[in-house]
């Protein structure tokens, strides 16, 4: 099947492109167009009275969509944000202790790579990062403060499948377990509904949500960080009636807001995810095509001498294939050359498919590897 129709606005943008990175910026769906028309209807309409809506039903509906996404019990849990480096500042923030003591992967994504080498510079972090397959066994072992993994690796695609495991270790008063949902929200099917009193889990729209950026939330577990240092007034607490000089939070995961944001990636978002409803398009059912798409580019091994790093088995994967060879940032820049989309980290090539391709899309992207390789 073919949901082209879903995006013509995006394909009709560059009809000759072939943008095989949708897991790096994913194409906009028609309905994101709507959802974002109705963010600036109501500016227009409601001006200053447009925040009741967007705080009220607009932040409701956008709560029950990731809720349901990751069937956690109770959609309060969740606030959202600009992006999710914001997050990750304000977490830290609430760790009391100085020097906090974080445990990650060696694979998590730049932002919260960098953030943490310059928190290391001023002492404000010590910072132990490990192999995938050693984090479960280093956090046993040692006491930390944070603990922090991605439940899909940006630069090879690998699944972590300890989540739970780790989420036995949380406490409250520490280690905080925090997942970067950003690779597997809605590529892969994700239940939080055992561990969600135990983690945290951030992600956002901008990749398979297929909402755009400026569209990120956080699942915040009831009795952790209670208090982030860095926050804004949109967390203050419900309740006004506080002693003078007191600051206040919100008794959910609003505690973790900011101050006044752009709320258009919200109408994005829920446009985006009621299109996938009447659509009958579930995370399982695009997965599903996606995987089709991905075995009939593997099946005539296009990349010789290329090694792949997510190799397709029964189990869930990666939206994007990556593949490791000498010549990859070169090959790279010849298919851009050729108005093919993808991207290169370093020596690693990653090939994105997505709803918006089929199988045409997929042999016409074989045919210029072939003549470039």
């Amino acid at each position: 099947m073919s949901w082209k129709h879903l995006f013509s606005r995006s394909l009709a943008a560059n009809p000759d492109r072939l943008h095989f990175a949708a897991h790096s910026h994913h194409l906009w769906p028609d309905a994101s167009h709507d959802g974002h028309m109705a963010a600036w209807e109501d500016a227009a309409v409601l001006a200053d009275h447009k925040w009741t809506k967007i705080m009220g039903p607009v932040w409701s509906e956008a709560q029950q969509h990731v809720a349901a996404e990751l069937n956690l019990p109770d959609p309060a849990t969740l606030s959202f944000a600009p992006n999710t480096h914001d997050f990750i500042v304000r977490i830290l923030s609430a760790i009391p202790e100085r020097p906090a003591r974080v445990l990650a992967t060696d694979g998590e994504f730049h932002s919260f790579r960098r953030q943490m080498e310059r928190w290391v510079e001023a002492g404000e972090v010590v910072l132990q990062t490990v192999s995938p397959d050693d984090l479960l066994d280093s956090a046993r072992s040692a006491d930390f403060d944070l603990i922090f993994v991605s439940q899909v690796l940006f630069n090879s695609g690998t699944i972590i499948s300890a989540l739970d495991e780790l989420a036995a270790l949380a406490r409250p008063e520490g280690p905080w377990v925090v997942i970067d949902g950003y690779h597997g929200f809605m590529a892969i099917e994700t239940d939080l509904s055992q561990i969600a009193d135990r983690v945290f889990y951030l992600s956002g729209g901008y990749k398979y949500a297929m909402a755009g950026e400026g569209d990120c939330f956080l699942h915040a577990p009831p009795g952790y960080a209670e208090r982030p240092v860095v926050t804004g007034w949109y967390a203050a607490f419900d309740d006004l009636a506080l002693a003078p000089g007191e600051v206040g939070y919100a008794p959910d995961g609003r505690r973790f807001l900011g101050s006044t944001f752009d709320p258009s990636g919200l109408y994005r978002f829920n446009g985006v995810q009621n299109m996938l409803d009447s659509e009958g398009l579930t995370t399982a059912l695009i997965s599903d095509h996606v995987a089709s798409l991905q075995a009939q580019f593997l099946d005539i091994d296009p990349l010789p001498g290329f090694g792949l790093l997510n190799p397709l088995g029964d189990e869930q994967h990666a939206r994007f294939l990556a593949f490791r060879g000498e010549t990859a940032s070169a090959l790279h820049d010849r298919l851009a050359e050729q108005n093919v989309v993808t991207d290169v980290r370093g020596d690693v090539l990653r090939i994105g498919f997505a709803l918006y391709h089929d199988r045409e899309d997929v042999e016409r992207l074989l045919k210029i590897i072939g003549q470039l390789v």
